[in-house]
């Protein structure tokens, strides 16, 4: 990596960045590679990194539509944990957390990974039971987890409402290997890797459709900047699998909702790591430069917008009120929306699809960000090795039709007041 003197850094900022040198190529695409990943947010770059650095396979092209980071990787509230709790969650969870404990020495770059903790209240004795079930689960796949009562959750958060009258705060199960991450330059690291060992990242080229041999297989894509061939395509498109897939005849189950998230002005540290509210989808950490990061649920309809509405901010504000009334003397400084890809049991799919030369990434649902390792390690062994990798082999394409559904939620312990 290249390393800068405080001078050149201030030369270069008033210089109008002309001087910086990039982190990734940005070459002209070939007429084919081995295997092409569309998509350039962190699952499909981190698909490219893996492919190159495990598998060997480097005549590999990441194609976006628009440019890296602009898309779901930019647009999210950065957290990363692994307390789930079904058999087809937590091994894939846990690994993508301890692939995030090495991130940074694997891409060589500060993706500004930050162990802080994640802390999810529960408020009766129904929710300590299941957060207790929860978190014994997750000890028995080798993930952290602590029990605590309301004491040691007023230690560490003193801030919080333990006495609400509707939610008075029991005490909270606390994962101290969860946090948070600099969601961009996780794109940046891994863009930056996977560059280095040779990958094309092909930016500003929208795929179109898909190219097709006699036999109906794909071999390829039609894209902006002309038709590139390939032994593999996988799609990698977050909010959009379902009508880039519907190119190539796939109709998969799931539907794009937009997921909002919110920043406040910035004020003093006084959120330590992650909070989450027990009694509605509410979560809040703090950002290094002091603004209050949090968000809520999706809105409940079909939208492949980038913005939200305003009931579920409404909804959201009234959560972080519940919850920690102080933050009702902050400003709202702005909001943003990804668009999710929903699928029907709220787990992911990372599968061969029905159609030959074509593998799938999608239904992250709630938890695409805190997946980006793992999602790009086993998509890359599916890419690679044409196999489900041993934490991902729960996540098929059929197991709509079988009923083996993995139906957890993927934004973490659910409201149960009862």
């Amino acid at each position: 990596m290249t390393r800068y003197s405080i001078a050149s850094l201030v030369r270069n900022a008033f210089s109008g960045h002309r001087n910086w040198q990039p982190t990734w190529r940005s070459p002209e695409p070939r007429e084919a590679y081995d295997i092409i990943v569309v998509g350039g947010g962190g699952h499909g770059l981190a698909t490219a990194h893996y492919l190159a650095k495990v598998h060997g396979i480097t005549n590999v092209a990441v194609i976006e539509k628009g440019w890296i980071g602009g898309g779901n990787v930019g647009r999210n509230t950065t957290i990363i944990r692994s307390n789930y709790m079904l058999d087809g969650n937590e091994p894939f969870y846990e690994w993508s957390l301890k692939l995030w404990e090495g991130l940074e020495q694997d891409v060589n770059y500060n993706a500004m990974v930050s162990q802080r903790g994640v802390l999810n209240l529960f408020h009766s004795d129904a929710q300590r039971d299941a957060a207790a079930r929860r978190g014994n689960t997750m000890r028995l796949y080798g993930a952290d987890a602590e029990l605590l009562d309301r004491d040691a959750v007023r230690k560490l958060c003193p801030f919080l409402d333990f006495d609400n009258g509707r939610f008075p705060i029991q005490g909270g199960l606390l994962q101290a290997r969860g946090g948070s991450a600099r969601h961009d330059a996780v794109a940046w690291g891994y863009a930056h890797a996977a560059s280095a060992r040779g990958v094309d990242i092909i930016q500003n080229c929208e795929v179109k459709g898909f190219l097709r041999d006699a036999s109906g297989s794909v071999v390829g894509v039609e894209t902006t900047r002309g038709a590139i061939r390939a032994g593999k395509v996988g799609i990698a498109v977050a909010g959009h699998s379902g009508h880039v897939a519907a190119m190539a005849d796939v109709r998969l189950p799931i539907e794009s909702h937009v997921l909002q998230a919110f920043v406040s002005e910035a004020v003093k540290p006084i959120i330590p790591g992650v909070v989450t509210f027990g009694a509605a989808h509410f979560y809040i950490s703090q950002s290094d430069k002091g603004g209050l990061v949090f968000g809520g649920d999706v809105d409940g309809y079909n939208s492949y917008a980038q913005r939200g509405n305003l009931p579920i901010v409404e909804d959201t504000c009234e959560s972080a009120m519940a919850m920690v009334p102080m933050v009702g003397r902050s400003r709202l400084l702005r909001s943003w929306g990804g668009v999710m890809d929903m699928s029907m049991d709220g787990s992911p799919i990372i599968d061969h699809s029905p159609v030959e030369g074509l593998y799938l990434n999608a239904g992250w649902c709630y938890g695409g960000f805190k997946a980006t390792p793992a999602s790009g390690w086993c998509f890359a062994h599916l890419l690679a090795t044409d196999r489900s990798h041993d934490v991902a082999k729960a996540y098929r394409l059929d197991r709509f039709i079988t009923g083996e559904i993995i139906d957890e939620k993927g934004q973490g312990p659910q409201p149960n007041l009862h």
